[in-house]
């Protein structure tokens, strides 16, 4: 009977490799296998993209408050700025003004508005009492003042005038290319200072006409320098702010501003170098802004090239980023 003992040792090991295998067929079990754990990892995936782009989508939203909310808070401090300077010209004009009314109501002031009366002169021996002459009313201040004002207002206009158009003949001449420009005007030409000043006027006013012939120019610069540049020509009539501003690598901005948009952009510009104090921050910045500007339109020769102003010396200005 040895091999019925050898058979039953045999299925008694057999049994045995049955209970090992067990565990590893339950991986071929649907509901608690390989495939189960897959689907759960699947789900669990989907769960977690769900998360981030819930997320991401939040921030977006708020990054696009906090811009509307900055660009509103520009705004009022532009028209803020814009106010307070008309209150300082304002305050400008009525200083000489209040001086001069103070200086007259001051008591035995010889220089108030009605003229000191001359003495009469003495009888003399030969000659006799003088016959009295007619008193005659003094003139009334607010009289001469506005006979005054008005003569003034009838000469200067017209000669602010003819300096206008003189003005505008010679940038159109300039701007068509004419050797042979308008003379200057007399007061222009009476100085080499004026003079000066006559040209860099001509000279941009041919940039701002070459700029109302442009339909649109690409302008590259940071964040910062964008957001101080929309903030000074915000206020503007014909500056208008672009519809998109792409983000680019390392802060910088790209966007599209049309002709009519770099016309203010360049007013704003000319006046703040013009009015600023040498070696601050506005100065430096308008006036970089300004000349690159001014480069880039000058060499405009109506061949249909991309004008693509780059307010960064780290890139090339015609090279793609």
């Amino acid at each position: 009977m040895k091999w019925k003992d050898a058979f039953g040792s045999a299925m008694e090991e057999l049994k045995a490799i049955r209970a090992l295998l067990a565990p590893v067929a339950r991986l071929d079990d649907p509901t608690a296998g390989l495939t189960a754990l897959h689907g759960e990892v699947t789900q669990s995936r989907l769960k977690v993209l769900e998360a981030i782009q819930g997320g991401i989508t939040g921030l977006r939203e708020e990054n696009r408050e906090v811009r509307r909310r900055q660009d509103r808070m520009i705004s009022d401090l532009n028209e803020t700025r814009v106010e307070l300077r008309q209150l300082l010209e304002l305050a400008d004009i009525l200083r000489p003004l209040a001086g001069r009314q103070a200086a007259a109501e001051e008591p035995g002031d010889v220089a108030g508005p009605y003229p000191p009366t001359e003495p009469a002169p003495d009888p003399t021996p030969a000659t006799g009492p003088t016959a009295p002459t007619a008193a005659q009313p003094p003139a009334s201040p607010d009289t001469d003042s506005q006979g005054g004002t008005m003569e003034h207002q009838a000469q200067s206009e017209p000669e602010h005038g003819d300096q206008d158009d003189v003005l505008k003949q010679r940038i159109e001449a300039a701007y068509q290319g004419n050797s042979t420009p308008t003379a200057p005007s007399p007061a222009a030409a009476s100085s080499s200072a004026g003079g000066q000043e006559e040209d860099r006027r001509v000279t941009h006013g041919v940039l701002l006409l070459k700029a109302a012939g442009v339909a649109s120019v690409d302008l590259v610069a940071h964040r910062d320098t964008w957001e101080w540049l929309t903030a000074l020509a915000v206020d503007h009539d014909h500056f208008r702010t672009p519809p998109s501003v792409e983000d680019v690598k390392e802060g910088r901005i790209q966007t599209v501003l049309s002709g009519r948009s770099l016309i203010g952009l360049l007013i704003k510009l000319w006046d703040t170098r013009h009015t600023t104090t040498p070696l601050e921050a506005d100065w430096a910045l308008a006036t970089t802004a300004y000349n690159r500007i001014a480069a880039e339109l000058t060499g405009v020769d109506k061949e249909g090239q991309t004008i693509r102003i780059v307010l960064d010396d780290g890139l090339p200005t015609e090279s793609g980023d």
